[in-house]
């Protein structure tokens, strides 16, 4: 397989709908790629936490409309990272309609076929960790090549997420991130950590530049089963392309078949 990694540059100085526009272009520059990630909350920033009220949008708003015609356009599976989703009003409900941290994954002929609202919200008792509800469901994305396991940024945290995904059949985990420069140490070690543990790919995409006052860190990053770095993005905009070859995760897991001999965390213990 071949996937593209768009390491957006998200900042201050330019609109949603602007960013927008120029995301879908470079997804349409994709052709011949099978898969496109994009970073987290990419249109507004995973830091702006004042604007994601005003740029919440529905599962059909705009963001759709544009990136499932870009998939299309392409003929990409895309996974098109995250948006404040404003989810759909309950009827006589006099609160307002909550909001979700929601990745949206598109085929290659424009169809949704996964949304994921992320489960762990950073921010302890501030930001999206109050701003945004919480979600309850793993997502797994079959394609052609592979089993995706979908997660976003804080997920990388919670290695039993990632144990979920391996148990529903995910054989490549896409993360993407707006994970901040300062723990930048952290995203490249539990990248490698996640695909050393579960023996899958992890295609890990983050956000560049600097957006409501906090740096981003870049370094998008693909590793494989084996915990080795195929490919890895600078600090700057940047598209990262790497060759990979989903049977490994297969012949990984029966060469050192580890998983086997897990214990915790199952039904029934084996004995």
């Amino acid at each position: 397989m071949r996937a593209s990694l768009l390491q957006i540059d998200v900042n201050d100085d330019e609109s949603v709908a602007a960013r927008r526009r120029r995301v879908a272009d470079l997804v349409r520059n994709q052709a011949g790629v099978d898969l496109v990630v994009l970073p987290e909350l990419w249109t507004t920033g995973a830091f702006a936490y004042d604007e994601f009220a005003a740029q919440a949008e529905p599962l059909d708003g705009p963001t759709h409309e544009a990136m499932a015609k870009a998939a299309s356009d392409a003929g990409v599976w895309l996974h098109a990272g995250s948006i404040p989703e404003r989810a759909a009003s309950v009827a006589g409900s006099a609160t307002e309609a909550p909001l979700y941290n929601t990745s949206l994954v598109f085929s290659p002929a424009g169809e949704l076929v996964a949304a994921y609202r992320k489960i762990h919200r950073f921010g302890f008792d501030k930001g999206e960790a109050v701003l945004m509800g919480a979600g309850s469901e793993l997502v797994t994305v079959p394609l052609p090549e592979t089993v995706l396991g979908v997660a976003t940024c804080y997920d990388l945290r919670f290695p039993e997420l990632f144990r979920g995904l391996v148990d529903a059949g995910a054989q490549t985990f896409v993360v993407p991130a707006g994970w901040p420069e300062r723990r930048r140490s952290h995203w490249t070690l539990l990248a490698q950590a996640r695909a050393v543990e579960n023996q899958a790919y992890v295609l890990a995409c983050g956000t560049a530049g600097t957006h409501a006052g906090v740096p981003q860190a870049g370094h998008s990053i693909v590793v494989d089963p084996w915990g080795e770095v195929l490919a890895e993005a600078g600090s700057d905009e940047e598209i990262l392309t790497v060759d990979f070859d989903p049977a490994k995760v297969v012949t990984t897991r029966e060469q050192f078949p580890a998983l086997k001999d897990r214990l915790l965390g199952l039904e029934t213990p084996r004995r």
